[in-house]
């Protein structure tokens, strides 16, 4: 293993920074076109996806089958008058949509496409750029582009796009960790963080299936991370009027409605080079010896990527949003640590082979002893949960054949409707105190 991520590793650092510029040019420009070619036929699957999973028919009238939808769309939005805000902060209201735009194409520059192929006559491989801490760049990356949504909300001068902006710096914060744990095995498998590397030591089984638990938990937090339903917290609609884009219109708009899609598109090639074998064909095609191979790559590479992209839609037609706690609360209490007990699994595991002290079929009863531990300790947690829950709604049940008590807790409280109030022993002393004595004496 060490040997081949060294030749990898060296392979690597020669292939690039020796292209010609118009090579370089050429790729720039291609992984452009792509990523705008992409959005408008993700946002055309989108709307037809959902339509058919709704029973309606989706864009169906400009061009054939609607496919030009989504390029009239951004016309229209280009060509809208632009509404400012007079308490905006012109400048970083500005640039914010910017930013959000910019780092979304700017981490596909270390995706590998492909393998090496000829360009005029030049031996180049299908990517841009790679140096030995790639994934590290992407998530530096992401991180950056947040700052756009954030800076947006606060720049509007408005208190929903604020709110919806705070939103996601929090979820960023939750999902992101979640995210670059879910790497860390992916780091110990292949020995190094350059993308090209990690694909090619998925020659004979890929990350998805060796690294299950770390697949599962990177596709749950890309969908967190580029603000998809049901984690669509920072524009929930039924609370945030729009998030933090409430007061954006026109192209400005426009570029943030790209970068979310962009974004998809480049968590999928990130899901899709670290877990799913990268440009490499899957089981069966993998058996034609030419499949991976000059141009035949990108298919599969970007096969790979649209059934990635129809798992978002899938999620966006099915599944509600989640409330705000319950979002939290699965991002800190359950992903993060998840990502950690399976990070000390691995790396135990990895040190045992090494030392040869840990034989095929010892880690296959490790990993079943751990998976049957965890299937009784959540099953012991929901136990107690169920009981607690039962706790709690057997009280509510006494409390209500009780009556309402207007001075629970020494304030007095008016019923809700529905409501008959029946003063206990206690509440109806204090009334009594409260009284006139004259008034009692007359009473009686």
């Amino acid at each position: 293993m060490t040997s081949l991520v060294r030749v990898g590793q060296s392979a690597t650092t020669t292939q690039f920074g020796t292209d010609p510029i118009l090579i370089i040019l050429l790729k720039v420009v291609g992984i452009f076109a792509i990523m705008v070619v992409m959005t408008l036929m993700t946002i055309w699957a989108e709307r037809r996806v959902v339509g058919r999973m709704q029973m309606r028919i989706g864009p169906n009238r400009v061009g054939p089958f609607g496919l030009l939808q989504s390029l009239m769309d951004g016309i229209k939005l280009a060509l809208k008058e632009e509404i400012i805000p007079k308490t905006a902060h012109l400048a970083v209201y500005c640039i914010a949509p910017v930013i959000s735009a910019t780092t979304a194409f700017l981490t596909f520059a270390v995706i590998p496409l492909g393998p090496t192929v000829s360009m005029f006559g030049h031996q180049t491989p299908l990517q841009l750029t790679d140096f030995p801490v790639s994934v590290l760049y992407v998530l530096a990356i992401a991180s950056i582009g947040i700052y756009g949504i954030v800076l947006a909300g606060w720049a509007s001068g408005s208190t929903y796009p604020l709110l919806g902006g705070l939103r996601s710096s929090a979820q960023m914060i939750s999902y992101e960790i979640a995210m670059g744990l879910s790497f860390v095995a992916v780091f110990l498998y292949a020995s190094s963080m350059s993308t090209s590397v990690i694909v090619e030591s998925q020659q004979h089984v890929w990350y998805g299936v060796l690294l299950l638990p770390s697949f599962a938990i990177y596709t749950i937090a890309m969908v967190g991370e580029t603000n998809r339903a049901p984690f669509d917290l920072p524009e929930a609609e039924g609370e945030l009027v729009g998030g933090f884009h409430t007061e954006y219109s026109s192209l400005k708009f426009a570029l943030f409605f790209l970068a979310e899609y962009v974004n998809m598109v480049t968590v999928s090639a990130m899901a899709t080079t670290l877990f799913l074998g990268g440009w490499r064909a899957p089981w069966p095609i993998s058996v034609w010896s030419g499949a991976n191979q000059g141009w035949w790559p990108l298919l599969w590479f970007f096969g790979k990527i649209f059934a990635f992209l129809f798992v978002f839609i899938w999620l966006r037609g099915t599944l509600p949003r989640m409330r705000y706690d319950q979002f939290m609360k699965f991002g800190w209490k359950v992903l993060i640590p998840v990502s950690i007990v399976w990070i000390v699994i691995v790396a135990t595991a990895r040190e045992l082979r090494n030392a040869n002290m840990l034989d095929t079929r010892m880690l296959l009863f490790i990993a079943s002893s751990v998976l049957f531990v965890g299937v009784v300790i959540s099953y012991y947690l929901e136990i107690r949960a169920k009981k607690r829950d039962s706790v709690i709604e057997h009280e509510q049940r006494q409390r209500e054949a009780r009556g309402f008590d207007p001075f629970e807790g020494g304030f007095p409280v008016p019923p809700l409707p529905g409501q008959s109030a029946q003063p206990s022993r206690l509440s109806s002393i204090k009334v009594a105190q409260t009284q006139d004595p004259v008034a009692q004496v007359e009473g009686q």
